[in-house]
C-alpha cells in the first residue's frame, strides 16, 4: 500500500494554524514539516484518513478503542442520552440515571473489597483524585505526615502536575519543574533493564524489593502515603511484571501501612485477558484508576474505584467535618456514562475479555514468528492484547541503539504498509495493543507488516 500525500487543503491549513496537538513536535507541525494524518472514519480494527487510506489500527488509537470502531450501539446510546439529558451536575448528591447504572455495572465487575466509584473525565484526573483522596485518608486517620507517593521509572500515570509527577518518563518532567516534591521513583521492573547483566531473574526481583524497602526506610515509613503502579506497564514499553513481583510488593506495602493505587487505565476492562489487571496479577488495591476501555474512548470518562477501608474513613470524615471538598464540573457526566454502559454491555456480549485472553498468545506467537530470529530483536514480550517488540543494536553484548532511532522508523514503515503500530518512548520499542475484537486473520496482517518493516529498516 502506498499512501498519497496529505491533502494540502483548507482544513489541513486550519490544523497547522490553530490547533495545538498533544505530544507533538510543535514547531514542525506548525510549519507543516511533521508527519500527521487527519482521520475521518473507522470500522472494526480499521481507520480511514482524509486521503482515503485504510489502515489497520494495531494500537486501538491509544490502546483505548477496545470495542473497535464504528460501534453503532455506543453511538446510539450517546445520541439518545444527549437528546434526553445532555448534562446535569453531580454535586450535593444530584445524580443521573446513566451514571448511577454505570457505577453499579463497574462495581459488579470490580474486586469484592472495592466499595465506590467516582467518575471523572481522564486517567490523569482520576490519578489526581486518587492521590488527593489518599492524602485525605491519612489526614483523617491522624497521620498527616504520610504524604509521599512512590511510583516507578518508566511508569505512565498522566501528564498533569500530580499525574506527571507520578509518571516516570524524563520528557514529562524536563522543563516543567517536575516531579513535585514528595513524589519518588523506584527502578523499572523490567529484567531487560536490570542494573547488572549477570543478575538472574530471581536476583533481579530481590533487587527490586530491596530497593523499595530501602526507599521506604530511608524516607521513613511514617511519611509514605501510597505506592502507584500499572499492573502491567503501558506507555513505558508494554512491560509485564516479573513473576511474583506484585505479591512481594503488596507484602511490603501492607507491613508499612502504605496504600496501593492500581492504575488500570490501560489494563482495565479486558486488555490483559482478565477484566482487570488487578484480577490477573492478584493485587488488592486501595484505589483503582480506570478510563480508556471504560467507554472504548467513544466519550471521555474515567473512574476512581475506592476500597471499603478507604471509604469507611471517608464516611467518618464527612460525619466529623462535612462534605467531601472534591469535584469536577463534568464528574459523572451522563453522556460519558451512557457510552460506558453500552461499552460494558458490548464487552460482555462480544466476549472481548475472552478474545483478548485467547488472541493475546496468538499475537505474541505471530510477532515472534515474524521477527524473533532477527539479530536486533532483544525481546518480544506481552500479556493479553498488549505486546511489544524491543530492538537493540546488539542484544548479545548489551549495546543499545540511540533512543527513539529505530523504533519510529519501523513504526513509520508499518504505516506505509497499512498497519498502525506505536513507537514507545525512551527506547526502540514497537508496541501493539489492538482493539479487543481483532481476529487471527487480522493479527497475521500485523505480523506480516512488522516483518517487512523490520527488514526494510534493519537490513
Amino acid at each position: 500500500m502506498t499512501l498519497d500525500p496529505r491533502l494540502n487543503d483548507e482544513i489541513a491549513a486550519w490544523d497547522r494554524d490553530h490547533l495545538l496537538h498533544p505530544t507533538t513536535h510543535t514547531s514542525n507541525h506548525a510549519r507543516g514539516t511533521a508527519p500527521g494524518r487527519i482521520i475521518t472514519g473507522g470500522k472494526g480494527v480499521y481507520v480511514t484518513d482524509r486521503d482515503g487510506n485504510k489502515l489497520l489500527d494495531a494500537f486501538a488509537a491509544l490502546y483505548c478503542v477496545n470495542a473497535g470502531y464504528g460501534r453503532t450501539e455506543i453511538a446510539d446510546a450517546i445520541s439518545e442520552q444527549a437528546h434526553k439529558l445532555a448534562y446535569f451536575h453531580a454535586f450535593a448528591g444530584h445524580g443521573n440515571e446513566p451514571a448511577i447504572t454505570l457505577a453499579k455495572m463497574v462495581m459488579d465487575r470490580a474486586p469484592d473489597h472495592m466499595a465506590r466509584v467516582y467518575f471523572g473525565l481522564s486517567g490523569s484526573d482520576a490519578n489526581e483524585t486518587n492521590v488527593k483522596l489518599a492524602l485525605h485518608y491519612n489526614i483523617l486517620r491522624g497521620k498527616p505526615a504520610k504524604r509521599k507517593i512512590i511510583s516507578r521509572w518508566r511508569a505512565y500515570h498522566g501528564s498533569g502536575l500530580v499525574s506527571g509527577s507520578l509518571t516516570g518518563l524524563a520528557a514529562y518532567h524536563a522543563r516543567f519543574h517536575l516531579p513535585l516534591d514528595g513524589f519518588l521513583h523506584t527502578h523499572c521492573p523490567h529484567y531487560l533493564r536490570r542494573p547488572d547483566p549477570d543478575m538472574t531473574q530471581a536476583q533481579f526481583l530481590d533487587f527490586l524489593i530491596e530497593e523499595l524497602e530501602g526507599m521506604i526506610e530511608a524516607e521513613g515509613p511514617k511519611t509514605i502515603c501510597a505506592f502507584i503502579g500499572e499492573p502491567a506497564m503501558g506507555t513505558g514499553g508494554l512491560i509485564p511484571p516479573p513473576d511474583g513481583y506484585w505479591a512481594r510488593v503488596q507484602e511490603v506495602l501492607d507491613r508499612h501501612d502504605i496504600l496501593l493505587i492500581a492504575d488500570e487505565v490501560v489494563t482495565g476492562f479486558g486488555r490483559t485477558g482478565s477484566m482487570f489487571g488487578s484480577d490477573h496479577y492478584g493485587l488488592r488495591p486501595d484505589f483503582m484508576t480506570i478510563a480508556k476501555g471504560l467507554t472504548s474512548a467513544y466519550a471521555p470518562l474515567s473512574g476512581s474505584i475506592i476500597s471499603q477501608r478507604v471509604f469507611d474513613v471517608l464516611m467518618q470524615g464527612a460525619d466529623d467535618f462535612g462534605p467531601l471538598a472534591h469535584g469536577w464540573t463534568y464528574s459523572a457526566h451522563p453522556i460519558g456514562a451512557a457510552a460506558g454502559i453500552a461499552t460494558l454491555k458490548l464487552i460482555d456480549d462480544l466476549g472481548l475479555v475472552e478474545n483478548a485472553r485467547d488472541s493475546g498468545p496468538y499475537l505474541l506467537e505471530a510477532l515472534t514468528a515474524a521477527v524473533g530470529d532477527h539479530p536486533s530483536v532483544a525481546e518480544i514480550r506481552g500479556v493479553g492484547l498488549m505486546v511489544a517488540v524491543e530492538f537493540m543494536e546488539n542484544p548479545a553484548n548489551g549495546a543499545w541503539f540511540p533512543p527513539m532511532s529505530v523504533g519510529p522508523q519501523i513504526s513509520d514503515a508499518m504505516t506505509r504498509l497499512g498497519v498502525i503500530a506505536r513507537a514507545m518512548p525512551e527506547g526502540n520499542i514497537v508496541g501493539f495493543a489492538p482493539p479487543l475484537c481483532i481476529t487471527r486473520e487480522e493479527i497475521d496482517i500485523v505480523a506480516k507488516a512488522l516483518r517487512a518493516a523490520t527488514h526494510e529498516v534493519l537490513l
